[in-house]
């Protein structure tokens, strides 16, 4: 009844990794001494939205997370995220693509 229909189409590990973040969040919050209202205030976002991201909602943007990683000094540990290198499937796919054997440009001689 309550649940959007975004929500309930949302795959387990997606819920778990919003969830965990949340908390990852929510605990450098605490280990910083602020409350919600206070890194709230300083992100420009509600103590509602705040508490709606540790607490893992879907509804909270990219930029929403990020500033609030920002502000608490962790937005390089989102460097890490969909890291081209660390991609291996996406490798094995772009191997795959490539030819098997180069072919050496030809030399044409334009001198008619």
């Amino acid at each position: 009844m309550g649940t959007s229909m975004a929500t309930a189409s949302t795959p387990l590990e997606v819920t778990s990794a919003t969830q965990r973040l949340g908390e990852n969040i929510r605990l450098a919050r605490v280990r910083r001494r602020l409350s919600q209202e206070e890194l709230a205030q300083a992100c420009g976002i509600t103590r509602k939205t705040l508490y709606a991201l540790e607490k893992g909602a879907s509804g909270a943007t990219v930029a929403t997370t990020f500033t609030v990683l920002w502000k608490l000094g962790l937005l390089s540990t989102a460097a890490a995220l969909a890291d081209p290198d660390a991609d291996e499937h996406g490798k094995i796919l772009e191997a795959a693509r490539r030819p098997k054997r180069v072919r050496n440009p030809v030399d044409s001689d334009n001198d008619f």
